[in-house]
């Protein structure tokens, strides 16, 4: 029997956590494993792989990124071509993997990733795929690979930033990812002791930030700690826009923490300052979280590819890893229920989210 692996979309903090389990629970069944670097363009170039073994493997459990490489452009449903046109060359990876003998593929990534994997199911190849991404918007799971990490790094920014804007008597409003769904800036922020979170599930009104800003400021706490996801949009309007979207890429949002901040120090008169966390939130070691879930999601995905449960999910579902159809999984986005006990409780806890 042999297995194929590959990591697509951006990277996360437990790759590397995968990737090992699935070559050593395969090794100690006598399975090969064959990592295709670059995501599934490892399927389109004719050197783009390479056998993994489990020293191959060694030390590589508690490492960023991913050994095997990734990308967010390498769709083989529509590949870019020399001439600048698209093309599907899906066919081509198919038969492709067939000439390597691959008896199973497993798929590592989020939505992106996950989507192009059914395609493939559809078309015949015998898929798994592994729930990855710091966003923790993946439907039908409890938590993702590279989520633990990324609250775990943008609490600590938010810790960082208290004893500043408590010295300079300063709004910090620090600017986390999360383009439609708010999982790291509620769970950072409620970690990191934040005033105000602003989610995409909740549209704000900026007078209703100002005023918890100036009650604070009453009551003696001349400062306030913002945490707002890139996605975050007021009341009837839009979300920030770094980057419109290309023939070649797709839309980059950034710049809502620098908005929020110009515009509240205008409606206080306090000085206000943005930060831009970005792609820290993917760097570095993986929290033990993540490499314990990792390792859990890749021995599971083994267990399914020798027991042929192929166009399948791992899934953390309560105390167990289960597995569920690609298809209830695709085309979905798990979002932070407003009405969740989560947002209830940090509502208790007197931060605001400005709607």
């Amino acid at each position: 029997m042999r297995l194929g692996i590959l990591t697509g979309g951006g990277d996360a903090p437990g790759l590397n956590a995968v990737i090992r389990a699935v070559v050593k629970a395969a090794a100690n069944q006598g399975i090969e494993t064959i990592g295709f670097e670059d995501g599934f363009r490892g399927l389109v170039g004719p050197n783009a792989c390479r056998t993994l073994t489990p020293s191959d493997v060694t030390g590589i459990l508690r490492q960023g990124g991913t050994i095997l490489g990734t990308t967010n452009h390498g769709n083989p449903l529509s590949f870019p071509q020399p001439n600048g046109e698209m093309k599907d060359v899906s066919a081509a990876c198919v038969e492709r993997l067939g000439a390597l003998s691959i008896d199973t593929l497993i798929a590592v990534g989020g939505d992106g990733t996950l989507a192009i994997a059914y395609e493939f199911h559809k078309r015949g190849v015998p898929i798994i795929g592994i729930p990855k991404t710091i966003d923790n918007d993946v439907v039908e799971t409890a938590a993702t690979v590279g989520f633990d990490t990324a609250v775990a790094i943008a609490t600590a920014a938010v810790d960082r930033l208290h004893t500043t804007a408590e010295a300079h008597h300063r709004i910090m409003v620090l600017e986390v990812m999360g383009r439609y769904a708010g999982w790291i800036a509620l769970h950072a922020g409620i970690a990191g002791g934040a005033d105000i979170i602003l989610l995409p599930e909740i549209p704000y009104t900026l007078e209703r930030i100002a005023e918890r800003v100036m009650m604070r400021e009453k009551m003696g706490a001349r400062f306030s700690i913002i945490v707002a996801a890139e996605g975050a949009a007021a009341v009837g309007g839009h979300y920030a826009i770094a980057e419109r979207e290309s023939a070649s890429a797709a839309e980059r949002l950034g710049g809502i923490g620098a908005q929020v901040a110009a515009e509240l120090e205008q409606l206080t008169g306090m000085e206000s300052r943005s930060v831009l966390l970005g792609h820290l939130q993917r760097g570095g070691e993986p929290t033990s979280v993540d490499r314990i879930l990792g390792t859990r999601f890749g021995t599971t995905a083994v267990e399914l590819a020798v027991a042929r449960q192929h166009g399948t999910m791992v899934s953390s579902c309560a105390s167990r890893i289960a597995a569920v159809p690609l298809e209830r999984v695709v085309g979905r986005t798990k979002l932070v229920p407003p009405d969740s006990d989560t947002v209830r409780s940090a509502r208790a806890a007197g931060i605001e989210f400005g709607g």
